[in-house]
Protein backbone atom coordinates (compact mmCIF):
# COMPACT_ATOMS: atom_id res chain seq x y z
CA UNK A 1 0.00 0.00 0.00
CA UNK A 2 1.22 3.48 -0.87
CA UNK A 3 1.06 6.31 1.67
CA UNK A 4 -2.50 7.40 2.47
CA UNK A 5 -3.10 11.04 1.44
CA UNK A 6 -5.42 13.67 2.75
CA UNK A 7 -8.27 14.57 0.39
CA UNK A 8 -10.41 17.65 -0.16
CA UNK A 9 -13.69 17.80 -2.08
CA UNK A 10 -15.07 21.24 -2.83
CA UNK A 11 -18.09 22.13 -4.93
CA UNK A 12 -21.78 21.75 -5.59
CA UNK A 13 -23.94 19.06 -7.19
CA UNK A 14 -27.28 19.21 -8.97
CA UNK A 15 -29.68 16.78 -10.63
CA UNK A 16 -31.55 18.03 -13.69
CA UNK A 17 -30.91 21.60 -12.60
CA UNK A 18 -32.08 21.04 -9.02
CA UNK A 19 -29.43 21.62 -6.42
CA UNK A 20 -28.55 18.46 -4.52
CA UNK A 21 -26.12 20.10 -2.14
CA UNK A 22 -24.87 23.64 -1.68
CA UNK A 23 -21.19 24.58 -1.94
CA UNK A 24 -19.32 22.48 0.58
CA UNK A 25 -15.76 21.75 1.50
CA UNK A 26 -15.07 18.29 2.91
CA UNK A 27 -11.57 17.43 4.10
CA UNK A 28 -10.46 13.88 4.88
CA UNK A 29 -7.37 13.82 7.06
CA UNK A 30 -4.65 11.42 5.97
CA UNK A 31 -4.73 8.07 7.72
CA UNK A 32 -7.85 8.94 9.73
CA UNK A 33 -11.55 7.99 9.79
CA UNK A 34 -14.08 10.62 8.72
CA UNK A 35 -17.80 9.96 9.27
CA UNK A 36 -20.47 11.69 7.17
CA UNK A 37 -24.07 11.67 8.42
CA UNK A 38 -27.27 13.27 7.21
CA UNK A 39 -30.84 12.61 6.16
CA UNK A 40 -31.79 10.67 3.08
CA UNK A 41 -31.37 12.53 -0.18
CA UNK A 42 -28.86 15.17 0.95
CA UNK A 43 -26.06 13.79 -1.23
CA UNK A 44 -23.90 11.69 1.12
CA UNK A 45 -23.61 8.75 -1.26
CA UNK A 46 -23.07 11.15 -4.14
CA UNK A 47 -20.01 12.55 -2.33
CA UNK A 48 -18.72 9.03 -1.80
CA UNK A 49 -19.26 8.03 -5.42
CA UNK A 50 -17.68 11.24 -6.70
CA UNK A 51 -14.52 10.37 -4.78
CA UNK A 52 -14.61 6.86 -6.26
CA UNK A 53 -15.35 8.22 -9.77
CA UNK A 54 -18.51 6.12 -9.97
CA UNK A 55 -21.74 7.18 -11.73
CA UNK A 56 -23.89 9.47 -9.58
CA UNK A 57 -26.63 10.84 -11.83
CA UNK A 58 -25.61 14.31 -10.61
CA UNK A 59 -23.69 17.14 -12.24
CA UNK A 60 -20.73 18.12 -10.06
CA UNK A 61 -19.14 21.55 -10.27
CA UNK A 62 -16.01 21.52 -8.18
CA UNK A 63 -12.68 19.88 -7.46
CA UNK A 64 -11.37 16.74 -5.80
CA UNK A 65 -7.72 16.81 -4.79
CA UNK A 66 -5.27 14.78 -2.74
CA UNK A 67 -2.59 16.43 -0.63
CA UNK A 68 0.15 14.67 -2.56
CA UNK A 69 -1.19 15.82 -5.93
CA UNK A 70 -1.86 12.30 -7.22
CA UNK A 71 -5.22 10.85 -8.24
CA UNK A 72 -7.92 9.83 -5.79
CA UNK A 73 -10.25 7.37 -7.52
CA UNK A 74 -7.49 5.10 -8.79
CA UNK A 75 -6.18 4.71 -5.23
CA UNK A 76 -9.58 4.04 -3.67
CA UNK A 77 -11.45 0.90 -2.68
CA UNK A 78 -15.23 1.09 -2.33
CA UNK A 79 -17.40 -1.02 -0.01
CA UNK A 80 -21.15 -0.70 -0.45
CA UNK A 81 -23.98 -1.21 2.03
CA UNK A 82 -24.90 -4.47 0.29
CA UNK A 83 -22.10 -7.01 0.19
CA UNK A 84 -22.51 -7.46 -3.61
CA UNK A 85 -20.98 -10.93 -3.51
CA UNK A 86 -21.22 -13.08 -6.61
CA UNK A 87 -23.68 -15.83 -5.61
CA UNK A 88 -22.03 -18.51 -7.73
CA UNK A 89 -18.48 -17.79 -6.53
CA UNK A 90 -16.73 -19.16 -3.47
CA UNK A 91 -15.43 -17.00 -0.64
CA UNK A 92 -11.94 -17.25 -2.13
CA UNK A 93 -13.14 -16.20 -5.60
CA UNK A 94 -15.19 -13.31 -4.24
CA UNK A 95 -12.27 -11.93 -2.24
CA UNK A 96 -9.91 -12.07 -5.22
CA UNK A 97 -12.51 -10.74 -7.68
CA UNK A 98 -10.69 -7.47 -8.43
CA UNK A 99 -7.43 -9.10 -9.43
CA UNK A 100 -9.22 -11.68 -11.57
CA UNK A 101 -11.22 -8.98 -13.39
CA UNK A 102 -7.95 -7.22 -14.19
CA UNK A 103 -6.48 -10.45 -15.52
CA UNK A 104 -3.89 -10.55 -12.76
CA UNK A 105 -2.79 -13.33 -10.47
CA UNK A 106 -4.00 -12.96 -6.90
CA UNK A 107 -1.42 -12.42 -4.17
CA UNK A 108 -1.82 -15.79 -2.45
CA UNK A 109 0.10 -14.72 0.65
CA UNK A 110 -2.08 -11.63 1.10
CA UNK A 111 -5.24 -13.67 0.50
CA UNK A 112 -4.14 -16.18 3.13
CA UNK A 113 -3.48 -13.43 5.70
CA UNK A 114 -6.88 -11.85 5.06
CA UNK A 115 -8.66 -15.18 5.43
CA UNK A 116 -7.09 -15.56 8.85
CA UNK A 117 -7.59 -11.95 9.98
CA UNK A 118 -11.24 -11.94 8.88
CA UNK A 119 -11.99 -15.36 10.37
CA UNK A 120 -12.86 -16.89 7.01
CA UNK A 121 -10.36 -19.74 6.75
CA UNK A 122 -13.00 -22.38 7.49
CA UNK A 123 -15.38 -20.91 4.90
CA UNK A 124 -12.95 -20.73 1.97
CA UNK A 125 -14.94 -22.96 -0.40
CA UNK A 126 -18.43 -21.81 0.61
CA UNK A 127 -20.74 -19.71 -1.51
CA UNK A 128 -22.61 -16.65 -0.18
CA UNK A 129 -25.86 -18.58 0.37
CA UNK A 130 -24.03 -20.74 2.90
CA UNK A 131 -22.83 -17.78 4.99
CA UNK A 132 -24.41 -15.69 7.73
CA UNK A 133 -24.87 -11.95 7.31
CA UNK A 134 -21.79 -11.22 9.41
CA UNK A 135 -19.70 -13.70 7.44
CA UNK A 136 -20.81 -12.16 4.15
CA UNK A 137 -19.80 -8.70 5.40
CA UNK A 138 -16.40 -10.06 6.43
CA UNK A 139 -15.98 -11.40 2.89
CA UNK A 140 -16.87 -7.96 1.50
CA UNK A 141 -14.38 -6.32 3.86
CA UNK A 142 -11.68 -8.82 2.89
CA UNK A 143 -12.38 -8.13 -0.80
CA UNK A 144 -11.99 -4.40 -0.15
CA UNK A 145 -8.70 -4.99 1.67
CA UNK A 146 -7.44 -7.34 -1.03
CA UNK A 147 -7.18 -4.27 -3.25
CA UNK A 148 -4.64 -2.82 -0.77
CA UNK A 149 -5.64 0.79 -1.48
CA UNK A 150 -4.71 3.73 0.77
CA UNK A 151 -8.18 5.32 0.45
CA UNK A 152 -11.24 3.40 1.65
CA UNK A 153 -14.79 4.56 0.91
CA UNK A 154 -17.52 2.87 2.95
CA UNK A 155 -21.24 3.35 2.20
CA UNK A 156 -23.17 2.19 5.28
CA UNK A 157 -21.25 -1.08 5.25
CA UNK A 158 -22.58 -2.45 8.55
CA UNK A 159 -26.19 -1.17 8.63
CA UNK A 160 -27.76 -4.51 7.69
CA UNK A 161 -26.17 -6.32 10.65
CA UNK A 162 -27.52 -6.90 14.14
CA UNK A 163 -26.05 -4.70 16.89
CA UNK A 164 -23.58 -7.26 18.22
CA UNK A 165 -22.25 -8.23 14.80
CA UNK A 166 -22.11 -4.57 13.74
CA UNK A 167 -19.92 -3.65 16.70
CA UNK A 168 -17.61 -6.60 16.02
CA UNK A 169 -17.32 -5.65 12.35
CA UNK A 170 -16.57 -2.03 13.26
CA UNK A 171 -13.77 -3.20 15.55
CA UNK A 172 -12.35 -5.46 12.83
CA UNK A 173 -12.52 -2.71 10.21
CA UNK A 174 -10.63 -0.24 12.43
CA UNK A 175 -7.95 -2.86 13.05
CA UNK A 176 -7.52 -3.85 9.42
CA UNK A 177 -7.80 -0.34 7.96
CA UNK A 178 -5.18 1.22 10.21
CA UNK A 179 -3.23 4.09 8.56
CA UNK A 180 -5.66 4.36 5.64
CA UNK A 181 -7.75 7.42 4.80
CA UNK A 182 -11.32 6.27 5.42
CA UNK A 183 -14.66 7.94 4.68
CA UNK A 184 -17.76 6.31 6.18
CA UNK A 185 -21.23 7.38 5.07
CA UNK A 186 -23.69 6.39 7.79
CA UNK A 187 -27.16 7.11 9.17
CA UNK A 188 -26.12 5.82 12.59
CA UNK A 189 -25.02 8.43 15.18
CA UNK A 190 -23.68 5.64 17.38
CA UNK A 191 -21.45 4.37 14.60
CA UNK A 192 -20.05 7.84 13.95
CA UNK A 193 -19.47 8.40 17.67
CA UNK A 194 -17.49 5.13 17.86
CA UNK A 195 -15.44 5.47 14.68
CA UNK A 196 -14.94 9.09 13.69
CA UNK A 197 -11.72 11.03 14.10
CA UNK A 198 -13.79 13.71 12.34
CA UNK A 199 -17.59 13.81 12.13
CA UNK A 200 -19.70 15.92 9.76
CA UNK A 201 -23.47 16.20 9.40
CA UNK A 202 -24.55 17.00 5.84
CA UNK A 203 -27.63 18.98 4.82
CA UNK A 204 -28.60 20.55 1.49
CA UNK A 205 -27.10 23.78 2.89
CA UNK A 206 -23.68 22.31 3.64
CA UNK A 207 -21.75 20.63 6.45
CA UNK A 208 -21.88 20.97 10.22
CA UNK A 209 -18.85 19.58 12.05
CA UNK A 210 -19.28 17.88 15.42
CA UNK A 211 -16.31 17.40 17.71
CA UNK A 212 -15.72 13.69 18.37
CA UNK A 213 -14.54 12.31 21.71
CA UNK A 214 -10.80 12.62 22.24
CA UNK A 215 -10.42 8.89 22.93
CA UNK A 216 -8.99 6.42 20.41
CA UNK A 217 -11.23 4.58 17.94
CA UNK A 218 -13.03 2.27 18.07
CA UNK A 219 -14.54 3.81 21.17
CA UNK A 220 -16.36 1.73 23.75
CA UNK A 221 -20.10 1.66 23.07
CA UNK A 222 -20.92 2.26 26.74
CA UNK A 223 -18.33 5.01 27.37
CA UNK A 224 -19.89 8.27 28.54
CA UNK A 225 -18.06 10.34 25.92
CA UNK A 226 -19.30 8.03 23.16
CA UNK A 227 -22.89 8.21 24.41
CA UNK A 228 -22.69 11.99 24.76
CA UNK A 229 -21.42 12.40 21.19
CA UNK A 230 -24.12 10.02 19.94
CA UNK A 231 -26.78 12.05 21.73
CA UNK A 232 -25.45 15.34 20.31
CA UNK A 233 -25.51 13.92 16.80
CA UNK A 234 -29.01 12.53 17.20
CA UNK A 235 -30.33 15.88 18.44
CA UNK A 236 -28.72 17.63 15.50
CA UNK A 237 -30.20 15.18 13.00
CA UNK A 238 -33.65 15.38 14.62
CA UNK A 239 -33.51 19.16 14.56
CA UNK A 240 -32.74 19.16 10.86
CA UNK A 241 -35.58 16.74 10.16
CA UNK A 242 -38.11 18.85 12.07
Amino acid sequence: MTHAPGITLKGTASIEGRQLFAPLSLTLDAGRWTCLLGGSGVGKTTVLRLLADLPTGAAFDGTIAATDGAGVADRSAYMAQDDLLLPWATVEKNISLGTRLRGQKADDARLSRLLDRCGLRDHLGKRPSELSGGQRQRVALARTLMEDKPIILLDEPFSALDAQTRAAMQDLAVELLADRTVLVVTHDPGEAARLGHAIHVMTPAGLTSVAPPETAVPRAVEAMETLTCQSDLLRLLMGQAA
